[in-house]
Parts: C-alpha cells; structure tokens; sequence
C-alpha cells in the first residue's frame, strides 16, 4: 500500500509571528493521529481538507502516527482510486485534533451497519511500574459485550462506538469476551500478553451478520515513565496474521506479544 504524507500530514506547519520586535517563526501545534481501517472488504483513499493523504488504504490496518495541524479537519473516505476528490464518499465527517494530542480515528461500521468515522483520544499518560494499560473499542456491527480476565469481568456492557480501559499488572493473562450479562463466549478464550509501559488498543470491527468481525489493535511504547513529547508508537500494525476457518466462521487474529483472539459467529450476536 502506497502512503502519501502531503503537506497537510508533514512535518509541523510553521507561521510567522513577531515576536520580541522581530519576524521570528514559530512551530504551529499539531497533534499524532493514528488511522484505523475497520470497513470490511472496502479499500480505500482518505482525504484531509481535500487533500489525499492515504492511498489505497487496506481494511483491518492502521496508519500512524501522523502529524496534522491542531484544529478542525474534513475528512473524505471514498474507494480506493476513484477520482480525486470526487463522487460519493463512504465517509464524510468533522475531526478535531487538539493541540499535543494523540488521536485516533476509525472508520468503522456503527450498530446499524452503516460506515462511519469515530475520533478517540488515545490515553498516553504513564503507566506506573510494572503495569500496562489495555483499551478495548467496541467499533462492529454487533451487540454490547463484557470483557473478562480470568473469568471475572474486567468492562462490562460495551456498546458501539465506545471504549473502556483498564490499567493491569504487565505479563499475560487469560481473557476472553462474551455478550454482554451472559456467559456466551464470542472471543477467545486467549492469553493476552501485554508488555511493561505501554497502551494498547483493540478495535472489534466487521459485522456479526455478514461474519466479518475481526480486531484490529495497535500498540503506543515508551509510557513507564513521564513522557517526553508524544510518545511514538508501532509504525505497523500490531496484527501480524489472519485465518478464516470454515468459511469465516472464525477469524483468527495474530497480535503484537503473541497474542491468539477468536471470534466466533453466534446466533445471539446476529439476532437470530
């Protein structure tokens, strides 16, 4: 996949500004956004304030971290190589970023099946000793869930488009995650390695009718301390494989740390 960091992804923007009776330039704010394709079987061209900056964009990867100049932005998702800028978009939407912030944002379906754009706040602030944090999306066409360690819920009732997040003792431990109040499995169970200082993000995408869902997750290092300045993450995905099992009954997800997640298609979770 071709990426192409236009001048409105570069570098920070710089302004003039007169400054102590002189034209002194000076670095205007910009804030790390991190692009999450969760649309199933849809590549795709993203423009920012007209401008394409990600070419060919492959479900069920990310993007970033890319610098975009604080302040609000439009965002365009058309299909992949259509002309630029023109015909009917997947996704039309208003992002914000914030001034030294870390952002997410994930196209994604919504609860209807509809695509959609959602913007996260990435929590980056450090992660005391010996510990991890883990932040779980809920970005699928499907029902709420619960998300247990060792049996016992850790989140309990997540709806799309929101998140919960917990911070936990780094190592690994087994977790899995069933519809929300009852005791039916839809992923895993799995051992969940999650390494000393840092934040991962696990995005559930796809639909539960058409058996798409999969996860997409990403993973910011370097928070065991105070950070300084925007902490950068994993430039790849932190997926590292996928299998489709009896004809995409089970998707299987490789993550950063060896981590195994199923998801299983169940009748509950598709209404039927």
């Amino acid at each position: 996949m071709r990426t192409r960091m236009l001048a409105v992804l570069g570098a920070a923007a710089t302004v003039a500004a007169a400054v102590a009776g002189g034209g002194v330039a000076t670095a205007q704010s910009t804030g790390a956004v991190y692009v999450v394709h969760g649309i199933p079987d849809t590549p795709v061209d993203v423009y920012v304030d007209g401008e394409r900056a990600l070419d060919d964009f492959e479900p069920l990867s990310v993007q970033g971290p890319l610098d975009l100049p604080a302040g609000s932005h439009e965002v365009a998702v058309f299909p992949a190589d259509a002309p630029d800028n023109t015909g009917e978009a997947v996704i039309e939407a208003t992002a914000d970023v914030p001034a030294d912030g870390n952002v997410s944002l994930v196209a994604h379906l919504d609860e209807a099946g509809a695509p959609t754009l959602t913007p996260y706040a990435n929590d980056i602030s450090a992660v005391p000793a010996g510990q991890a944090r883990l932040a779980v999306r809920h970005d699928a066409a499907a029902p709420a869930v619960d998300v247990r360690a060792g049996g016992s819920p850790v989140i309990s009732g997540l709806t799309n488009p929101n998140e919960q997040a917990v911070v936990v003792p780094a190592g690994t431990v087994e977790a899995d995650v069933v519809l929300a109040g009852t005791q039916d499995v839809v992923i895993g169970p799995a051992s969940l390695t999650l390494e000393e200082g840092t934040a991962t993000f696990v995005h559930a995408v796809g639909s539960a009718d058409d058996g798409t869902l999969a996860l997409v997750p990403f993973t910011i290092t370097g928070l065991g301390g105070a950070p300084e300045g925007v902490p950068a993450g994993s430039g790849e995905p932190a997926v590292s494989g996928a299998l489709w099992v009896a004809g995409g009954s089970v998707l299987t997800l490789a993550l950063a740390g060896g981590v195994l997640l199923l998801w299983r298609r169940n009748p509950a979770a598709r209404g039927s």
